[in-house]
């Protein structure tokens, strides 16, 4: 089970708990709930960010509005007041849980990379690919990418690493046929969303998605394009060269990096200044993409 456990006891089974989100049960739907934790390098930290998982809730609901008629997803509501009568009882869900459909995972990270950051970057450096695609000479921390690239993995769990996996051996996990649909679907998704989000300032540079089967077709599942799913750059900003100041969970990585923590446990906790900055960045990232405020 994942530290910082759900902060109610919900009268319905747990079903999985993530490091981020629990899964509870509601036999042909599921209630998804996403907590204030955040986890990085594969573990849940020892401090929760306050507000945050109302904040990815309202950024997924915004990109679930918004992509009805691109492509199915598993959302039956967000709403709470439409919540059965035996859920009102828990004001913790406000704001912060979904009703979805009961899909069928596809166990396959679909990572979609529009710039050269992170991992890629690391791996470009020394071999001129990002997940075994070839890449021109050249290219700079930051750069745009020639062509927005899919690059899956798998899904772990139990904190073992996610794999970068090519797209073969995806093809292999999910079938060829899912597998082809899962890229297609994850290249418009991020096309889409960032010429969006580039409109409102707000780079897009890469993110993740996840993908389901129920009644036969493939569907989106969990959460999409949030700060916990993507790296986000404001784009008055952004310089190709160096790493971005962005509006994502990087911000907490940079930090337990400079503290040289060694990725094991234990785990570390966050002071009051790196909490609250996370706390403003991932608000920032909300406002400036719907523009609307966030409390």
């Amino acid at each position: 089970m994942a530290k910082n456990g759900p902060k109610e006891k919900i009268g319905v089974p747990l079903l999985h708990q993530g490091k981020v989100r629990d899964v509870y049960d509601l036999d042909q739907q599921l209630l998804i709930v996403a907590s204030d934790r955040i986890s990085a390098f594969d573990y849940v930290l020892g401090s929760a960010i306050p507000d945050k998982g109302k904040i990815l809730h309202a950024l997924s609901m915004f990109w679930f509005d918004m992509f009805q008629g691109t492509v199915p997803n598993h959302l039956i509501t967000g709403d709470f007041e439409q919540f059965p009568t035996k859920l009102k009882q828990y004001e913790y869900l406000r704001g912060r849980s979904m009703l979805v459909k009961r899909a069928k995972r596809i166990d396959i990270e679909c990572i979609v990379r529009g710039y050269l950051a992170g991992s890629g970057w690391k791996e470009y450096q020394k071999s001129g690919t990002v997940c075994g695609i070839k890449l021109p000479d050249g290219l700079k921390e930051s750069s745009k990418l020639p062509e927005v690239i899919f690059t899956p993995s798998t899904k772990e769990e139990g904190g073992k690493h996610d794999e970068n996996i090519s797209f073969e051996k995806a093809a292999e996990i999910a079938g060829r046929d899912a597998a082809e649909k899962i890229r297609v679907l994850s290249l418009l998704l991020y096309k889409k969303a960032s010429g969006y989000a580039e409109s409102k300032g707000v780079i897009i540079a890469d993110t993740k998605f996840e993908f389901g089967v129920y009644e036969g077709k493939v569907i989106l599942i969990d959460e999409i394009l949030t700060p916990d799913s993507s790296r986000f750059w404001e784009k008055d900003k952004y310089e190709e060269g160096r790493s971005q100041d962005s509006l994502d969970k990087q911000y907490v990585r940079d930090y337990l990096e400079s503290i040289k923590w060694n990725k094991q446990p234990p785990v570390p906790s966050l002071p009051e200044d790196v909490i609250k900055n996370t706390r403003s960045k991932y608000a920032d990232a909300y406002e400036k993409i719907t523009g609307k405020r966030y409390r």
